[in-house]
């Protein structure tokens, strides 16, 4: 069986189409021709704009010309990420996905679910000759995942929908309101280089097995962060034990928590069993304190071939330092909404390179002041460990409303499919709402998804019953818009 036979068949066919085109962040070429080439095929007006989003116009079902136009909104891309042991270019080779019991999963792999499913969900309704609906605009956006670009770069006036409905929440059952806006942090510390002196041996040290996960979902679970783990190891390494750093290599994307991370030492030929037992002392306390989060989390010291130069020891300890401090996680709970993350940090990339030990971050808020002070505050630690930072890519957060028409519509209509009311929530993560609303003040804006779980990682799956409640409860909504 593959998900190909799951119900309802058009969308599992229109999602297993998705799962064939790589896709990964600013490579969507291929998934932009896609798109295109899928409203061309059904007769249907269809645009590509300058950057490369796709927009395909549906006209309304006989008798249902009047109601308000709605767009369904999702975006291309998706977060390349693999098992270390996988063989997978996400340029190339399309996604394998398995079915176990009530998930789909990918192997080895990030799934593509997030925002796959949502595109395949829109396309549906664009395919489906049985669907009662007023005029339908499909918007499917480039690059959310590393800088919400397309979003950011659509033009004013091209969409002609009142009601936007988002389709790149990951909770069947809950609709969402509000969400976080972003910032992204790139600091550079620059270090000098001397010579690999003689009398140590290189070793790699290797921190592997941590979980990872979405920046902004997942942050609140606690899950170790490897650049951060690495840090802690390092450090008393270097301050203590005499060991050098050549290089330092922690994750690869902004809004995925780092699973793994690595850096090349020299350790005095004195000192491996000193070094050795300390690392096997971190190990020891870092599997107890993330026994739940991270059960498979390691740290290994293991031979490596001798590097052409290491960092001078001072500028080596001021790096990491400086990447052991800076913010990093959950850094305020949020007053208005119980539960909900208002600020967070994630420490997502760290690397040597060319002389600057480079730390990329994403921060979070629902508050821009309290984005702007977790940002004042890895400016202090970066500029006190002698260097600089620079902040981009900022966008503000999608404000709840919770008078908006068309929240009202879908939870009637919820209530009536499934005899219970949705969850109304805003959620710790970068939703293109917030930037749409920027464009289209004057759109009502709702978000919702079936259920996916740990998105950004190799164990991103996607809950097959929720995607069948979804697409009922999408055609539902659609039959249930209101006149204009």
């Amino acid at each position: 069986m593959t998900i190909k036979d799951l119900t309802p068949s058009i969308v599992w066919n229109n999602f297993y189409g998705m799962t064939r085109i790589p896709r990964p962040s600013k490579k969507e070429e291929k998934a932009a021709e896609y798109l295109y080439n899928f409203g061309k095929a059904l007769g249907l007006e269809t645009i590509r704009d300058e950057i490369g989003n796709i927009i395909i116009r549906k006209p309304a079902t006989p008798g249902m010309e009047n109601r308000k136009g709605v767009i369904l909104q999702g975006h291309m891309d998706m977060v390349p990420q693999k098992n270390a042991d996988v063989e997978h270019d996400f340029e190339k080779d399309p996604v394998e996905t398995w079915i176990d019991g009530e998930w789909v999963k990918a192997k080895g792999t990030t799934l593509g679910a997030d925002n796959g499913m949502g595109v395949a969900m829109a396309l549906s309704v664009l395919q489906s000759e049985d669907l009662k609906h007023g005029p339908v605009e499909v918007l499917v956006t480039i690059d959310e995942e590393t800088g919400m670009t397309g979003a950011r770069a659509l033009k004013p006036g091209i969409l002609k929908g009142e009601i936007l409905i988002n389709l790149d929440s990951e909770t069947e059952g809950e609709l969402y309101i509000g969400c976080a806006g972003g910032l992204d942090a790139t600091a550079r510390i620059p270090y000098n280089i001397e010579k690999v002196p003689s009398g140590y041996s290189a070793m790699s040290l290797q921190v592997t097995g941590c979980q990872g996960g979405h920046s902004g979902m997942d942050i609140i679970l606690y899950r170790a962060n490897a650049n951060k783990v690495l840090a802690r190891v390092l450090l008393p390494l270097l301050r203590e034990h005499g060991v050098l750093l050549a290089d330092f290599e922690g994750g690869n994307m902004r809004n995925a928590i780092p699973r793994e991370a690595s850096a090349t030492v020299l350790v005095p030929d004195g000192r491996k069993e000193e070094t050795a037992a300390h690392v096997a002392a971190v190990l020891e306390a870092v599997k107890s304190e993330y026994a739940v989060t991270d059960p498979q989390i390691g740290i290994a010291l293991v031979p490596a071939p001798v590097p052409e130069s290491v960092m001078k020891a001072e500028d080596a300890v001021r790096c990491i330092r400086a990447l052991l401090v800076s913010p990093e996680g959950v850094d305020r709970m949020s007053d208005q909404m119980p539960g909900l993350v208002e600020t967070s940090n994630n420490t997502a990339i760290a690397r040597t390179d060319g002389g600057n030990f480079v730390i990329k971050t994403l921060m979070r808020s629902s508050v821009d002041s309290a984005k702007d002070l977790l940002a004042e505050k890895m400016r202090a630690v970066i500029e006190l460990a002698g260097g600089t930072v620079e902040f981009d890519g900022g966008y503000s957060g999608w404000a709840p409303n919770s008078a908006s028409p068309i929240l009202h519509t879908m939870k009637e209509v919820y209530e009536k499919l499934y005899g219970k009311s949705p969850a109304v929530l805003a959620i710790h993560a970068g939703l293109e709402c917030g930037i749409l609303s920027g464009a289209y003040p004057h759109l009502d804006m709702v978000s919702c998804g079936p259920t996916i779980m740990s998105p950004h990682s190799p164990d991103e799956r996607l809950h097959i019953p929720s995607v069948e409640n979804c697409w009922n409860f999408l055609k539902a909504v659609l039959e249930a818009i209101p006149e204009k």
